[in-house]
Parts: structure tokens; sequence; C-alpha cells
């Protein structure tokens, strides 16, 4: 009958699904280390570059930040050592020089907060390396960092964070002591904060653990059995209190783990499609609105253009290989929410299709489904689109539907089907499957 096998698409564990997001996920630096730098205005304003520092200063300014008579003294040493370790050479001679690190380690259990945060910004500037030797010179410190998780002061808190995130990204020998250490229920001490910055940070940390090459086995179990995974669906529930930052972290965290396949079940338990459901159709309305009501909302195509996709890309990976959660995401009634994204970029039509055919090819039952409603009028709409991918897609959606459903082809003649696929017969990469999807309308 010229029907081509449909291959759902899926992705690979535990790396992001499209090259595009991954693009998008490096150049907005949700892969690489993060780095936070706070200045002062003097600081940042005086144009100069901070030099760098040899053994002799480096002991100078340790020795200060220890004994000095004044705390401002010690405070000013300290902001003076982390400026020159913004220099991977001063990097390299901060780790060689005996005791230095132990000495650091020890300013930052100082119980003198402002001394305490300084030598957290000594350790993340370190944490931030690309040489993997200088971020493992910090882990004689991740127990202290993990234990100020439970701490009051954000700041310190959302900095410990991020060193925490960096140096799980690149060293195993790191992600093994940390495991041990508690981390998994230090960072779930941390998801009810009420600080956005430390939530956004919170999901760095957190993504950064669930890409390593051992989380399905070691880390995800864990996680899926700790508060996480509820106070992350919370996170991304729609309305004017939803954070683009904070969401896109944990659309990634909730990627990962989605990609692992270890306990998917347990996320639609705790409401993941409903959620995933609303928070699309929420952004779908939020890109496209142009009332200034709305226009604080647009960020979320400015600034982060990856998140409704990624919301898609995570409903594929659910529904690729599960007839369960086809049923599910059909019980809720969620495909006229995802019939709406249709017209809101190409990428967008194209992973709500490919979401579609997952349901489609589960066979008859789901077809009935999905038929009769909206999914017809849509997919003649997007048969008018120039995109090749959009209407490539929307081919083997028919294609699917047609097989299991006669009278969706019955209905797709009777509504000018054939003359909509014409304009695509000329096209290489569509001719065979436009002709197929024209033998089989006409002979079901």
């Amino acid at each position: 009958m010229g029907f081509w096998s449909w291959v759902p698409l899926r992705c690979p564990q535990p790396t992001p699904l499209s090259p595009a997001l991954r693009r998008a996920r490096r150049e907005q630096q949700l892969v690489s280390k993060r780095l936070l730098r706070d200045d002062s205005p003097e600081e940042a304003g005086g144009g100069c570059v901070a030099a760098v520092l040899g053994e002799a200063e480096i002991q100078q300014f340790l020795r200060l930040a220890q004994r000095g008579t004044e705390e401002k003294e010690r405070e000013g040493a300290l902001v003076s050592l982390r400026r020159g370790l913004q220099h991977p050479e001063t990097q390299q001679t901060f780790i060689r020089l005996e005791g230095s690190m132990r000495t650091l380690v020890g300013l930052l259990t100082s119980n003198q907060a402002l001394l305490q945060l300084e030598a957290a910004r000594c350790l993340h500037e370190l944490s931030h390396s690309e040489q993997s030797e200088v971020a493992e010179a910090c882990l004689p410190a991740t127990s202290y960092l993990l234990t100020y998780l439970a701490g009051h002061s954000s700041d310190l808190i959302e900095l410990c964070l991020y060193t925490l995130g960096n140096l799980i990204v690149e060293s195993e020998a790191g992600r093994r002591q940390l495991l041990p250490q508690g981390i998994v229920a230090a960072l779930a001490s941390c998801i009810q904060s009420p600080h956005l910055a430390v939530l956004e940070a919170l999901g760095y940390a957190l993504s950064q653990l669930l890409q390593a090459k051992e989380a399905p086995k070691k880390i995800i179990p864990s996680v899926l059995a700790s508060p996480i995974p509820e106070h992350m669906l919370r996170l991304l529930q729609p309305g004017p209190k939803l954070n683009s930052g904070v969401a896109v972290e944990f659309a990634w965290c909730l990627h990962y783990i989605i990609c692992s396949q270890v306990n998917n079940a347990l996320l639609i338990t705790h409401g993941a499609l409903s959620t995933l459901g609303l928070l699309l159709l929420y952004l779908a309305g939020t890109v496209q609105s142009s009332e200034d009501a709305g226009l604080e909302l647009l960020f979320l195509r400015q600034k982060h253009p990856s998140l409704l996709p990624e919301g898609l890309w995570l409903l594929n990976n659910l529904t690729a290989n599960s007839p369960s959660t086809c049923t599910s995401l059909l019980s809720q009634d969620l495909i006229k929410p995802l019939l709406q994204l249709l017209p809101v970029s190409n990428v967008v039509s194209v992973l709500v299709l490919t979401v579609l055919c997952n349901i489609a090819e589960k066979g008859p039952a789901y077809c009935q489904h999905l038929w009769p409603g909206p999914l017809l009028p849509s997919l003649l709409d997007t048969l008018a689109f120039s995109d090749t991918e959009v209407v490539g897609q929307s081919l083997e959606l028919l294609q699917l539907l047609f097989l299991y459903q006669p009278e969706a082809a019955q209905a797709f003649l009777q509504q000018s089907g054939l003359q909509a696929l014409k304009r695509h017969e000329e096209e290489a990469q569509l001719q065979d499957r436009v002709h197929a999807l024209q033998q089989t309308a006409l002979h079901r």
C-alpha cells in the first residue's frame, strides 16, 4: 500500500535530542560551566585587569586573610586573591602551592560571613577552570559546600550550588565523592527556597548531575525517590509566577530524567503530562500575544527560545515508546491544546506532529481517539506550509491515520486533500511520500 515505516524520534541517553537545541543550550551557558562574578562598581568600572599572581603574592594574600588585624583588610586580601584567580596561570600556581587549598577551605568555614562568602567566591573561580586538575583540587571543600546549602544566606547558597554544578560536570571523582556525602538530599532541601536565584542555581546543579553517564543507575533513582520531582513540576506550573530561568533549568532536568527511562510512570503520577500540556499552551499564548499586558512575558521568545520546543521534546520522549503514556495524554484531552501550538513556528509544528505520530503509530484504538475532531482540518492547514519538514511530518501522520482509521482517508478526499497534496508533487524531498499518501487515500 506504499506505507513506509514510522520511526519515532527519541533521544539517546542522556544527551539532548536536537542539535539545534544543543547549540542553543551551549550558547546560553546551560551545558558549560557557570561563572558568577559580582564585583563592586569601582572594581567593575575601573577598567583594569587583575594581574597574574605569583607564589609570594598568593601566600601574602592568604596570610593577610588569615591573620589580618582588621576584617576589611582580611576581606580585601581575599578579593585580590579571587581576582587573581581569574587567570589560569594563577590557578595553576595556587593548586601547586602547598597548604593553599587547606587555608582557603579553613577560611570558608570562618564564622565571619563576609570572609566566608569571599572564600566561596575564590573556590567558585577555581571550579570554573577548564583545567580538570584545578577543579579537582577543590574537592576537599565539597562537604562544606553541601553543608551551607542548608544555611540562611541565599547569596552563599546560590554560589555553592553553581560551584557544585561546575565540579559535577566533568569530574567523575567529584560525583563519586558527592553522592555518598548526600548531594541529592542537599539539593532536595533547597527546592522549596523562596529565592528565584537559588532555584535557578539548583536547577543548574541538578541538570549537571543528571547528565552524568552513571546517572540512570546511580543518581536518577535517588532523585525520583526524593521530593524533587513533585516540586520540580510545581515550578513548571503555568501562570504569572512562572520564572523563565527556573523553568528552563528544570525543563532540562525533566529532559534527562525522561531520557533515562528509569521510571517515567512516577512522573506521570505526579502530573507531568497535564503540567507539560498546560505549560505548552501557556507559553504559546504568551509568545503569540501582542497585547501590552503580556509584553513582560515575551522573555520567553527573546531570552529562552528553546523552552517551548524543549517542553515538546519532553512529551515526545514520554510518548515515543509508551502506549500507557499515550493513553494518559488522550484521556487528559491534551490533543486540542497541542494542535493550537501548530501556528507558533515551524520548529514547534514539527515537534507537535512528532508527538501525534507517536500516538497514532500505536494502532487503531489510538487513532480512534484522534478521530474525529480538529485533527484533519489542522493537517490540511499544515499542508499549505512551505517548510518541507513540517509538510513531511504531516504526511507521516496522515499516512498513519489512513492506515488505522480508513474513514479519515475518505474525509481527506472529500475535503480536497488531493488538491492540497498537488503543490508538493514536484518537491524532491517530498515526492515519494506524497505519491504514497495519494495511493493510500485512494485505496482505503
